[in-house]
């Protein structure tokens, strides 16, 4: 019996094995479909938009963006979470998804250490924080001594609750001893909209979303995150060189619901990390401040684990919380 035992388990394994095998030599027949749980226009669209069409070229198939914004990206990656895990449908998101498990604790309806896989980290950048031009504070102590005489009066913009723009404000309110009130939007772009309507006087993006309004006088920047200035910006310093320390810069990864078949999401990191090897492709996102990073589904899935348990121990630290 147990010889049968052990003889239908060998089958089984082999059969999986099989089909595995046979999924990845037809993968992919159809589009795949990308998720963004973000509107349009902010920087994880930038940043996914720019890969697109040679990650597409490299698949052979077509890739269709899906905007979920909403829910401070829980609303989409839930989506994904769900989802048949047959490299169809992936996810496309920032730091959020590393935070959300320190913000929500146990409140969130999927486990995104158990329903999610890493497909490839795309890049790193860091935030930046910037004003309204009307906004009397030029300089980061100019902000610091304004918020301090007006406790609670001033409001700051950002792309979610949860997100690492939305971290670094509170990180700011932590280290400088201010209260500046967080006031978050279903991404980026509505968050910079507000900001260049003068609705918030600032926020806290990415340099990708604020680098033309910057070039253009619309927005006046006020610092980075980060240990180094960036590149597309280099004449924004960082919180580090003006003596303080806020370490929240912005990730960006791409993954599969849990169960995706591992020759599958080698076909897939295999396209989406080539992509961000391009040069043409390395060059566009250091214009706007990012940089390519690109591994395996297995490291990503390993950084995901690790980063998760990182922010959480930032979110405790700095004791915040979502209401």
């Amino acid at each position: 019996m147990h010889r049968f035992i052990r003889y239908a388990a060998a089958v089984l394994v082999t059969g999986l094995a099989a089909f595995a095998a046979q999924a990845a030599d037809r993968f992919p027949d159809r589009p795949i479909r990308v998720i963004i749980p973000y509107a349009p226009g902010g920087g994880t669209d930038i940043l996914f938009r720019i890969m697109a069409p040679i990650a597409s070229q490299k698949l052979g198939t077509s890739i269709v963006i899906d905007n979920k914004p909403g829910g401070a990206t829980i609303i989409g990656t839930g989506e994904v979470a769900r989802a048949t895990p047959d490299g169809y449908t992936l996810l496309a998101v920032d730091s959020a998804v590393l935070i959300n498990p320190g913000l929500y604790r146990g409140k969130l309806p999927y486990d995104t250490l158990k329903t999610l896989h890493g497909v490839t980290m795309m890049a790193t950048a860091p935030t930046i924080l910037v004003t309204h031009p009307d906004f009397p504070a030029r300089n980061l102590q100019d902000l610091i001594a304004l918020a301090k005489a007006k406790p609670g009066q001033l409001d700051f913009g950002s792309g979610g609750v949860g997100t690492a723009v939305q971290l670094a404000g509170e990180l700011l309110n932590i280290r400088a001893g201010i209260k500046v009130q967080s006031v978050p939007y279903k991404g980026t772009a509505p968050a910079l909209a507000a900001v260049l309507g003068n609705q918030v006087p600032m926020m806290y993006g990415g340099i990708s979303s604020a680098r033309p309004y910057l070039e253009s006088g619309k927005l006046n920047a006020i610092a980075i995150t980060g240990n180094q200035r960036n590149p597309a910006v280099p004449d924004v310093p960082t919180f580090a060189e003006l003596g303080l320390d806020i370490q929240a810069n912005s990730y960006w990864g791409i993954y599969a619901p849990t169960g995706v078949p591992g020759p599958v999401l080698d076909i897939l990191s295999r396209a989406f990390a080539g992509t961000l090897q391009d040069p043409d492709v390395v060059k566009r996102l250091a214009d706007l401040g990012y940089t390519p990073i690109g591994n395996s589904p297995d490291a990503h899935t390993e950084q995901l684990g690790s980063m998760v348990k990182l922010w959480e121990d930032v979110v405790q630290t700095a004791n915040i919380k979502v209401e």
